[in-house]
């Protein structure tokens, strides 16, 4: 099985590889946020009936759901703004999959708010559409997937190197049914890649080292101001000279520094100011690092992606063909056969472990593999049961090591390549593109 090996930066992260053994059209992403446009396709929602409304429990919940349209927005920024412009906690914005930010985003959003104040939403480059009422629950993970327009500037080649790079390393890929699915750039931080860093230390229970990178520990090539105020912060530990000359717009790093000011040492409740989503980012980003070493080892062992081998544990698929991360089987000389031919047709998935204290461990060839990457980690299962902080705990899971696409297209034009494709809920584009792009992590 032909592989490439890829640069220093990105085996940092896990992503120790290429699974194509094309040249790459290099190039890069996200030139402009119109470059980079994600089309959520949502589960269905509901409206609830004037009707129903009328007749319904006023002690009920009910949740007010828009279409929002973002332009270069992150997604943890935007949710602290909207709440702060509806007057509610942040966690009473419910949204069912993080997006980029340097990018144009469409997803389907739910606010434990009532309906004229989301109408009256007005933040620049924020545009709220289709808005009604329902009493359904809305929450991370309710989605399908994502439909992506990504035009790739500044690419290398003539038009007809384009062509035969892209035709080849597509060919390639069909070969799985799609891609590995690692956790790209975007999951550790393509400027400042700290969050991995960040998770190891609070399964270390070293919340203060945790607290202090968050805040501090520049990464060059972050705007200048962000550096400048990290570096002299790391220099004095003064929070009172942080608060003052943070820029505005770190607002988390500013959110703890604030709560230190008043509560001094206190790391564990500095955490706590964090949304929930944004504090698991921690521990699923480490989580997300051993998911990458352990699919970049069964590929360099020549061990296929979506064919199972003896021991490997198999992810069924739902009614939306989506695979059920709950329900696993495991391989045995019995059912290989059937489910290779399952696998093969996009009916089920093999998959590799997302290690937690509730991890199950594959069997076999692919197991040992499993388990020698979490023991040269020196980590262990109730290292991710974090007693001080409950919302830090995390029970891992399994996830399927192949992505499909749907519907891939592509045009070359005169000064930059533009794609179109689907791809289903947690995986990433930017992965996807890297197998075509082979450039530079920061063009990602």
């Amino acid at each position: 099985m032909p592989y490439l090996e890829s640069t220093e930066e990105e085996k940092h992260l896990g992503l120790e590889l290429f699974f194509t053994d094309t040249p790459g059209i290099e190039g890069r992403l996200k030139r402009e946020p119109e470059d980079f446009i994600v089309t959520e396709r949502s589960i269905n929602v509901e409206p609830i009936s004037d009707a129903e409304l009328a007749k319904r429990d006023k002690t009920s919940p009910i949740y007010v759901f828009a279409k929002v349209r973002v332009k270069n927005w992150e997604t943890n920024r935007l949710v602290k703004k909207l709440a702060y412009q509806l007057r509610i906690n942040h966690d009473q914005v419910f949204f069912a999959g993080a997006k980029d930010k340097r990018a144009i985003t469409t997803q389907l959003m739910a606010f434990g708010a009532d309906l004229e104040s989301v109408k009256a939403v007005d933040l620049e480059n924020v545009e709220l559409s289709d808005i009604f009422l329902s009493p359904r629950e809305f929450k991370i993970g309710n989605l399908l997937g994502n439909n992506f327009e990504i035009n790739i500037h500044e690419v290398g080649s003539t038009k007809r190197e384009l062509e035969d790079i892209i035709a080849s390393t597509y060919e390639q890929l069909k070969q799985i049914n799609g891609f590995p699915n690692f956790f790209g750039v975007q999951r550790f931080g393509i400027i400042r890649p700290v969050t991995n860093l960040i998770g190891k230390l609070l399964l270390q229970h070293k919340f203060e080292e945790a607290v202090l990178m968050y805040i501090g520990h520049p990464i060059k090539g972050e705007p200048e101001g962000d550096f400048q105020a990290r570096n002299e912060f790391d220099r004095c530990w003064d929070y009172e000279w942080a608060i003052d000359n943070y820029p505005k717009h770190l607002i988390f790093e500013r959110s703890l520094i604030r709560y230190l000011l008043s509560h001094p040492d206190d790391y564990i409740g500095a955490l706590k100011q964090f949304p929930k989503n944004l504090s698991m980012m921690f521990i699923h980003s480490y989580q997300s690092l051993l998911y990458n070493k352990i699919v970049c080892a069964r590929i360099r062992a020549g061990l296929p992606l979506n064919e199972p081998i003896i021991g490997d544990i198999i992810l069924p698929i739902d009614d939306n063909k989506l695979p059920i991360h709950k329900t696993w089987i495991s391989v045995t000389e019995q059912n290989q056969k059937k489910l290779t031919r399952q696998c093969k047709k996009g009916n089920a998935y093999v998959s590799a472990v997302l290690f937690g204290h509730d991890s199950k461990f594959t069997e076999g060839e692919f197991g040992e593999i499993e388990r020698k990457i979490i023991e040269n980690e020196k980590i262990e299962r109730a290292d991710f049961i974090i007693y001080e902080s409950s919302q830090l705990s995390s029970k891992g899971t399994r996830r399927e090591i192949v992505a499909p696409i749907y519907d891939f297209k592509y045009e070359i034009l005169d000064d930059h390549v533009k794609l179109n494709f689907g791809l289903i809920k947690g995986s990433y584009a930017t992965t996807l593109m890297r197998e075509f792009m082979k450039s530079s992590i920061r063009n990602y």
